[in-house]
């Protein structure tokens, strides 16, 4: 029997990719999205779309029933923007997982793959980020995330349903959004640089991260469904060879486009984690794992759907909560 599996933010980038993944290997595939970050042109035209919002219970309960299993990557990924906005990222980060997983509950869900974020970690003592490392979220966003994780948990022991933590770290790839202020900082130099303007970078610019090309995510994505025995399992997802500065990133992008680099400075975004990187040992070991794509490659194919799609004004799309002296003035003072 073909498995039935939803997929939450199905317009969006990871969603519509992974929707595209198991489309393509003979899944049935539906899902929901209330296109605040997604896009229609997303959607696969064999999957089953719904556009409904995660945060109406009822109406989860009436899409999910009879899935298999479900992918819950929807969410208002703002870590930066948590900080003035609490409330719509919150609400739209744990909030949407209570009222998706008591829906799946419902419904008797054979397996809940949650998506959540490597903000989970925080600053820790040593890198890279490895699994059994208690997580110290400093923002709303990455509270949010592992509250999610935390209330997964208690209710799979409970209910006893099968679920397994996803921790991807900086997704790059086509279709991630880059007309968005406020997230995406490879998208958003990119755009920036083909309208002619010089990128906008906080603090020193030495911020270190590890960029994951959405098909190396995928793989393991896959994986999470499809293999036995890793119930309660936490797996971080995406390379992690090429640790870089986001200054090296902007000259990257630079090289690629032949572009004469000379970045705007903006003071440190506040609660901002400084060095993040995750270890992949675990997906190398228990999935077979192996990275396809260097940072370079993915930044090329990153460049050629923008410039394909044409670069595009910026859109100040979410309300701002708390607009103080210490709201970055790249979003108070609408700089994009």
């Amino acid at each position: 029997m073909t498995k039935k599996i939803f997929i939450t933010g199905i317009a969006g980038f990871l969603g519509s990719h992974l929707a595209d993944h198991f489309i393509s290997n003979g899944y049935s595939v539906s899902g929901c999205d209330n296109l605040i970050g997604g896009e229609l042109n997303n959607v696969p035209a064999e999957a089953e779309f719904y556009q409904y919002d995660c945060r109406f219970r009822n109406s989860m309960a009436r899409i999910t029933k009879d899935m298999d299993i479900v992918y819950h990557c929807a969410c208002t990924a703002y870590e930066g923007l948590s900080v003035f906005s609490p409330h719509f990222i919150t609400e739209n980060t744990f909030g949407i997982t209570a009222s998706l997983l008591s829906a799946c509950i419902e419904n008797e869900i054979e397996r809940f793959v949650f998506c959540s974020s490597m903000a989970r970690y925080g600053t820790q003592d040593r890198l890279p980020f490895t699994e059994e490392m208690q997580p110290r979220p400093q923002d709303p966003y990455g509270i949010a995330k592992y509250a999610s994780e935390l209330t997964i948990k208690s209710l799979a022991e409970v209910h006893e349903f099968e679920y397994v933590i996803a921790v991807p770290h900086n997704i790059i790839g086509p279709r991630q959004k880059y007309d968005d202020p406020y997230r995406n900082v490879a998208s958003i130099m990119i755009n920036l640089m083909m309208q002619g303007r010089q990128p906008i970078i906080y603090g020193d610019g030495n911020q270190k991260r590890s960029f994951s090309f959405v098909d190396d995510v995928i793989y393991s994505m896959d994986k999470m469904a499809t293999t036995k025995g890793i119930s309660g399992e936490v797996y971080n997802v995406g390379p992690d060879e090429e640790f870089i500065t986001i200054n090296d990133l902007a000259r990257e992008i630079a090289d690629i486009l032949d572009f004469d680099l000379k970045p705007v400075y903006f003071p440190d975004r506040p609660q901002e984690v400084k060095m993040a990187a995750c270890c992949s040992k675990k997906i190398r070991e228990e999935f077979g794992f192996k990275t396809k794509v260097t940072l370079r490659e993915g930044l090329e194919k990153m460049v050629e759907f923008i410039r394909e799609k044409g670069p595009k004004k910026f859109k100040y799309h979410l309300d701002i909560e708390i607009n103080s002296m210490k709201t970055p003035e790249t979003w108070s003072k609408r700089v994009f």
